[in-house]
């Protein structure tokens, strides 16, 4: 069933797009204010480290078939690594379900660069920064939804949709 090849976001350009414009967002002023304060005001666990500070593209094989879908980045998780899911406990949980589904090549995910792949998986966030107490307002995830429907026409392949942590969203 996943013997297809995963196809990397970077050798497409309408992905490769998309990300670009992500990254760069400043749309939301409260959430660029609050990503780059938590990018600087560092918690001590993680002092040493550079923070990403910036919005925080999806990752994944751009075949995917299985789309799970996130809240937002954690402020110090993916605001810090760059990925969504990366370096937060809720991470912990979901790459360790993925890789029993083989929907991961390992169990865990620590930073931008630590070799992990998905396999027929694509994940990304509704919320593209941190908010504050995990709280974006109605007016900045409608903001951010433009993205999800962006990813949701590039994904052509997808079947299934894990939409994870519901209970917080403001839908608009």
């Amino acid at each position: 069933m996943r013997e297809k090849k995963s196809e990397a976001l970077a050798d497409h350009q309408p992905w490769a797009a998309l990300q670009a414009e992500i990254v760069a967002c400043r749309r939301c002023p409260r959430l660029v204010a609050w990503r780059e304060a938590v990018a600087q005001q560092k918690v001590a666990r993680f002092c040493d480290q550079l923070y990403w500070g910036r919005p925080v593209p999806g990752f994944g094989d751009v075949q995917a078939r299985l789309w799970v879908i996130g809240l937002a980045p954690a402020a110090h998780g993916g605001n810090r690594t760059g990925r969504v899911f990366t370096g937060d406990p809720s991470g912990d949980w979901l790459f360790r379900a993925l890789r029993r589904a083989r929907f991961a090549n390992q169990p865990i995910s620590l930073h931008r660069e630590d070799g992990l792949q998905l396999r027929d998986c694509y994940i990304s966030a509704v919320m593209r920064c941190a908010p504050p107490q995990n709280r974006p307002t109605a007016a900045e995830a409608k903001t951010c939804l433009g993205y999800l429907r962006q990813e949701l026409e590039l994904l052509t392949q997808v079947r299934v949709i894990l939409a994870l942590d519901h209970n917080h969203m403001p839908w608009p």
